[in-house]
């Protein structure tokens, strides 16, 4: 033999093809991650101003009017009213006027991320001094002091979400990425759930009790876990219904590729270039971060739509497994059993 008919021998065609798109996912990889996080700045951050009417008026005026669009600046009726907007997760930050003196008290909230927090403090304490004026920092809702930067959430996300895509992955390298009949989807979602749950307790166990990184609700946490283990795992059995084992590799582009970096995680929204902004809260690692941190800091607040979001990438991903089972099933997709004994060979 050749050389030349060595290495067809050695490569086939379609592990040729698979290694260009694993090449292809790699600079994906670097693209994503490196145009979220290499030059992040604030934008539109949502501020309220508590001031006497005059002065609030013109206030906002003068933040809305900081070059860049930093803030998002909106009058609020009072301190109390700030706080609760602030805990609620309505504003990212907010500014107490105080016209009978030179202090103004800025407040944040850490536990929606610290890098937040920080790059608002920034940009607030070189308007002050601009005015001068002196700055005043009041967390209303910080990190806990075992997850000073806020990221224990983030990486408690990144690893269900690891999780329910391996445990997937693992499923269909069992017998064929795509379920042969309807029994085998039902089954293979079946133990997926079952995974699931464990996953969200051990998880919510680790981060809670065992290392106290995360405070907040032990059931909550657990049942967030549960929820997106299985939608990650769901829409990963799902891509493989549709593309065989090549869905193993869309799934990864749409979880870790794009919505790691999307998630809120190391850089919350307001800090991520428009692209990552807009896709993050609907994939699931962005909604399952800005969840867990509303657990963990916000009582729970604001995770309607979050959860509305994870649990229709649970329900698409089963009906389409589902869907592409009985497709399967009524034999449309003939081919398929000889390509993924191909792709495992």
């Amino acid at each position: 033999m050749t050389f030349l008919d060595e290495v067809k021998n050695a490569v086939t065609v379609r592990a040729a093809l698979l290694v260009i798109g694993v090449l292809g996912l790699m600079v994906a990889f670097i693209t994503s991650y490196a145009g979220a996080f290499h030059s992040p700045k604030p934008k539109d951050v949502a501020f309220g101003v508590v001031a006497p009417p005059p002065i609030s008026a013109q206030a906002v005026q003068r933040l809305n009017a900081v070059p860049g669009g930093a803030l998002d600046a909106r009058a609020v009726a009072d301190r109390a009213a700030a706080v609760k907007k602030l805990r609620e997760r309505d504003l990212d930050a907010a500014l107490i006027v105080d016209p009978a003196s030179t202090t103004d008290t800025l407040l944040v909230a850490s536990g929606g991320g610290a890098s937040l927090s920080g790059a608002v403090e920034l940009v607030m304490t070189a308007i002050e001094k601009a005015e001068q004026r002196t700055l005043k920092v009041e967390d209303v809702a910080p990190a806990d002091p075992k997850d000073t930067r806020g990221l224990s959430s983030f990486y408690l996300i990144v690893g269900w979400c690891v999780g329910g895509y391996l445990c997937a992955a693992i499923l269909a390298i069992s017998h064929g990425a795509r379920p042969a009949n309807t029994q085998r989807a039902v089954i293979r979602l079946a133990a997926l759930a079952v995974y699931a749950i464990a996953a969200g307790l051990l998880g919510a166990l680790i981060i809670g009790p065992v290392l106290g990184a995360l405070p907040g609700s032990y059931l909550g946490l657990a049942g967030l876990g549960a929820l997106v283990v299985f939608a990650v795992g769901a829409t990963t059995l799902a891509f493989q219904g549709l593309a065989g084992i090549v869905g193993i590799g869309l799934a990864i582009l749409v979880i870790v590729v794009l919505g790691n970096p999307s998630a809120g995680g190391a850089y919350p929204y307001p800090l991520l270039p428009p692209f990552w902004k807009a896709i993050g809260p609907a994939l699931p690692p962005g909604a399952g971060t800005w969840t867990a941190r509303s657990i963990a800091y916000f009582r729970g607040n604001a995770v309607t739509g979050p959860l509305l979001v994870l649990s229709a990438w649970a329900v698409g991903g089963a009906l389409v497994t589902m869907v592409m089972a009985v497709l399967r099933q009524r034999g449309e997709h003939p081919e398929d059993e000889a390509l993924e004994v191909g792709a495992r060979t």
